[in-house]
């Protein structure tokens, strides 16, 4: 299979604005697109390839009918014909909600479905634009449901400021919220469940308060503050650099400035090209494809090498 691009799936936030169009030039008239849906197979939001021989295809049906070829047999045999990852990005030009997410074991119980560890790596920032990550303290189960009670839970939580290029990630359990001002990309668990804890008392377009989670989060809360959200990774560049090595998913950063030929035959898994910063053309076998900051590519797992051509993109890159 030639490398696939597909159809953005476009998502209205409440705290949605406008840098996806304008700096990742996804096409919407809209001023609160909050996310890009760029690789999905949850329910309702089923990526659609955009190129080549196979467009108009979905993902669901193209795992359905070359699952190891597409997927790689490990893949295949710890998740079947579900596609493991979410892939989106997400401009928030308000605060998003105070939320965290539960674990494979509860999620299963409550929802039968993948909990959702996630990860962060900061496009665009404004001044001063912060993430809330983790509490600053330890506190107990009883201090937190205090907190919530009497409006005072911003007073338990960790900011911090972001750049471009800070990296970020999210175990769950974890309570986390982006703020205002952040374009970030996001790399998920195949999951849509979030707990909403915290909300700022905002009102939707209708005049309602959101719905929050409040009981159910408080047997997913991990409590205890932990300094292990921050990642710390190489940038040499033409190389693969390590950021993330998960049990859900593997990321690496790369600068790409030259020819850079990657020799793939034993990587038993897809591979995922998020572009962010630049563009690139990326190519294996079976055909090639442009890729601009802001797009995303998906490398099947039957292919022997990578050609990636560049003048200086930044990617991740994304396994299993």
């Amino acid at each position: 299979m030639y490398p696939l691009k597909f159809f953005p799936i476009l998502h209205e936030r409440l705290w949605g604005g406008t840098k996806l169009r304008e700096l990742l030039h996804k096409s919407s008239p809209s001023d609160i697109i909050g996310e890009s849906w760029e690789l999905s197979t949850v329910k309702d939001n089923i990526s659609v390839i955009a190129n080549g021989g196979l467009k108009g295809t979905s993902l669901q049906e193209l795992i359905n009918s070359h699952g190891e070829r597409l997927l790689g047999k490990s893949v295949v045999d710890r998740f079947g014909s579900d596609f493991p990852i979410l892939i989106k990005f997400i401009d928030a030009k308000q605060d998003l909600s105070i939320q965290l997410h539960p674990d494979d074991a509860l999620a299963k119980e409550r929802h039968d479905s993948f909990g959702k560890t996630e990860m962060w790596y900061i496009m665009d920032a404004d001044p001063e634009a912060s993430l809330i990550v983790g509490f600053n303290k330890d506190v107990t189960k009883e201090e937190y449901a205090d907190s919530l009670k009497n409006d005072r839970l911003l007073d338990l939580l960790n900011y911090e400021q972001v750049q471009e290029g800070d990296t970020f990630f999210i175990n769950t359990g974890k309570i986390h919220a982006i703020g205002a001002g952040v374009l970030l990309a996001e790399i998920q668990q195949t999951s849509d469940i979030t707990y909403r804890v915290f909300d700022f008392n905002r009102r939707d377009a209708n005049g309602n308060f959101r719905e929050l989670h409040t009981e159910m989060a408080l047997d997913a809360i991990d409590y205890l503050k932990k300094e292990d959200f921050k990642v710390t990774y190489p940038c040499q560049k033409n190389t693969a650099n390590p950021m993330v090595a998960s049990p859900y998913f593997k990321t690496n950063f790369m600068h790409v400035t030259e020819d850079l030929d990657q020799d793939v035959a034993d990587r038993d898994s897809f591979t995922i090209y998020m572009c962010v910063g630049g563009e690139a053309i990326v190519s294996n076998e079976y055909g090639s494809v442009d890729l601009h900051k802001g797009e995303t590519t998906l490398i099947s797992a039957n292919c022997n090498s990578i050609l990636i051509k560049s003048l200086g993109a930044k990617l991740l890159e994304v396994t299993i």
